[in-house]
């Protein structure tokens, strides 16, 4: 996986997890699960990412 990909990923991880607290802040249900979301997306892409580098070894 490449230091881009990695920091990437890490900064859409972080996004939702800050939406998700501000969805629990606020009260505001699809703000979390939209937190929720985006930490789901992120980590699948990051699982991707360390399946194409297995295959590169």
């Amino acid at each position: 996986m490449g230091l881009g990909d990695k920091i990437e990923n890490t900064s859409e991880n972080m996004q939702g997890k800050a939406k998700e607290a501000a969805g629990k802040a606020t009260d505001d249900e699809s703000l979390e699960a939209e937190g929720q979301m985006d930490q789901s997306k992120a980590d699948v892409k990051q699982a991707g990412e360390k399946v194409k580098d297995a295959f590169k070894d």
